[in-house]
């Protein structure tokens, strides 16, 4: 599977669109990751806790766009991008939204 955040692979020509595909993956940071980012903010810097938990989070994601991606027959999957926001829910629980979104498509090899 090709993914890129370009419109088009080089050396390849889209030969079919399979429609827009998307990975969505929500976290919340658990008691003991929040005990340690609150902390580490004390002192400033990189928060480790919560940089781990927004990458698994995209991982997440980008492998569920993948696997959308696959279950239409695509072999590639152009114009990738991420979208993330934050939320505060009722009882001052947050959490990350992460959104990996392209187009599948089909592509052959330039001749």
């Amino acid at each position: 599977m090709v993914v890129t955040t370009t419109d088009s692979v080089d050396g390849y020509r889209i030969r079919e669109y399979r429609g827009i595909v998307r990975g969505v993956m929500v976290r919340e940071p658990n008691t003991i990751q929040s005990f340690k980012a609150g902390f580490q903010g004390m002192f400033g810097g990189k928060i480790g806790a919560y940089i781990k938990s927004c990458e698994q989070g995209r991982q997440a994601a980008y492998d569920t766009m993948v696997q959308q991606a696959q279950s239409r027959g695509a072999n590639a999957i152009v114009g990738v991008r991420y979208d993330s926001d934050a939320f505060q829910g009722g009882s001052n629980d947050f959490g990350t939204e992460v959104v990996c979104y392209g187009t599948a498509v089909l592509v052959e090899a330039k001749p």
